[in-house]
């Protein structure tokens, strides 16, 4: 039977930055993936119902949107 190696590189792999910013559960510590519901409000806030498939546990995020004009 022939033995299979696999060098593993030293160096830290940098992950998409969207893939770091997702939320994870304080109760159950599982990570969620996309938002149950989201609303704008005013002064260009987004916020964003995030309910865990896991353990069922909710909360809600707020985020500020950037315009950036020329």
């Amino acid at each position: 039977m022939p033995a299979l190696a696999e060098i593993l590189s030293t160096k830290a792999s940098r992950l998409p930055p969207r893939s770091t910013d997702r939320p994870v559960c304080t109760i159950c510590a599982d990570s969620m993936v996309a938002a149950e519901a989201s609303a704008f409000l005013s002064d260009n806030v987004i916020s964003y119902l995030w309910t865990c498939d896991n353990c069922g546990y909710g909360f809600v995020t707020k985020h500020s949107t950037k315009i950036v004009c020329n």
